[in-house]
């Protein structure tokens, strides 16, 4: 088993260069010796793991992959072709949300510029077309999508060695995902006001909750009981779920990214919300469609998870069944105006969180796993926000330290 350059093992066929460079081996379904050189130990994992899954699957699929010709040979797959096999074999394990936004990304936006080319046609000129041709028309947020979509598409073409290029290298979109001063949270009075008119909601211990934990709502959705350690005062989150409008139906799937499994320390007061709940839980109002078994795949080991519904923590008073995203946002609104609050989403009660626990003193690096990202840099950029009253107080301490 090949090591790194400090002696540790890095698994079969993946191993470090002399000049640093990471190396990953394997064979194709001919048996042809494969071998490819990254420049992070990430990369080489991937390339390995995705020819390896090729190999397995690629007998099932009916656009075959030329296994022994150069990229400059692969001529006759067109990126329709490419996108479905990519869609199919690619993203096993990522979250069915991130899926589907990919599909409608590439099939509403992309498809027409780009569908009908061979993969070898496909120019950095068609991309930034794509790009183009949705300024004035779509939401900053929608383009940048399309753009991630883009790049990951043919970069997975790339590192499979069907393209020699990357059509995306110089194309640009410079446009913002969302404005700092756009992203949404509440100020101390806004969060003591909101609690208080919140009080008369049979969702209130739902809102109360995401301030004490920054759960994302489909993790409070899903959240079942055999999550929370009584004994250890701790929450896991190991599921999402949703509402599939579509399909008419609940989906359970597993948590946004791996970073996203997590174990929470609970504050007082959010354990004992959730322990008032627990012991009132033999009286609420359960639906007999809630009696039914969900099944996602754990990301980590790739294997079946099942629960019951009755499980779960968080049941709608009225329905006997689980709240939809929707319903808490509308719900939320309608709670805004009676408070005269500016209206906001659930996801603001998740930036509200990371804004106070910034502000109490909470380093960055445990808030970052206390939210579940995968880097520091999302939770700096997208959920920390100084407010006023933070940066005023904080010039005063540097004023009163100066003076010492």
């Amino acid at each position: 088993m090949a090591k790194n350059l400090k002696g540790k093992e890095l698994g079969k066929g993946i191993g470090q260069r002399k000049d640093g460079l990471y190396y990953a081996r394997c064979t194709n379904r001919a048996g042809k010796r494969l071998e490819k050189c990254f420049s992070s130990l990430t990369e080489a994992r991937n390339w390995q793991k995705e020819q390896n899954y090729l190999k397995l699957h690629t007998t099932q699929i009916s656009v075959r992959i030329p296994e022994s010709k150069p990229a400059s040979d692969n001529s006759s797959m067109t990126v329709n072709e490419w996108f479905e096999l990519w869609h199919k074999t690619m993203l096993t394990g990522l979250a069915e949300n991130t899926k589907r936004n990919y599909r409608e990304r590439y099939e509403i936006n992309a498809k027409a510029i780009l569908g009908d080319l061979r993969l070898t046609e496909v120019k950095p000129i068609h991309c930034q077309a794509v790009l183009n041709s949705m300024i004035g028309r779509y939401a900053n947020s929608t383009i940048k999508q399309t753009y991630i979509a883009m790049g990951v598409l043919f970069k997975s073409a790339k590192i499979n060695e069907l393209i020699e290029k990357h059509p995306m290298d110089g194309v640009r979109f410079d446009g913002p995902i969302k404005a700092k001063d756009e992203i949404h949270f509440l100020t101390r009075e806004e969060q003591k006001l909101f609690l208080e008119t919140a009080k008369c909601s049979h969702n209130y211990v739902q809102y109360a909750l995401i301030l004490e934990t920054g759960l994302r709502t489909g993790e409070l959705i899903g959240l079942t009981w055999d999550a929370i350690d009584w004994d250890r005062h701790t929450l896991t989150v190991n599921k999402t779920m949703e509402f599939r409008y579509k399909q008419q139906e609940w989906r359970a799937g597993p948590p946004k990214t791996r970073n996203s499994y997590r174990t929470i320390p609970l504050t007082d007061r959010a354990y004992q919300l959730l322990w008032n709940l627990y012991i009132g839980r033999e009286y609420r109002k359960e639906a007999e469609a809630l009696n039914k078994t969900l099944t996602y795949i754990d990301r980590r080991t790739a294997k079946s998870v099942t629960f019951n519904m009755r499980d779960l923590v968080f049941i709608n008073f009225r329905t006997g069944m689980p709240a939809k995203n929707s319903s808490y946002d509308t719900h939320l609104y309608k709670l805004c105006e009676r408070g005269g609050i500016k209206n906001f989403c659930m996801h603001a009660l998740r930036h509200t969180y990371a804004t106070r626990a910034i502000e109490s003193g909470m380093q960055p690096k445990i808030l970052q796993k206390l939210l579940g990202h995968a880097s520091i840099k999302t939770t700096m950029d997208l959920y920390v926000h100084v407010t006023d009253d933070a940066m005023f107080e904080a010039v005063k301490q540097f004023q009163q330290d100066r003076a010492i």
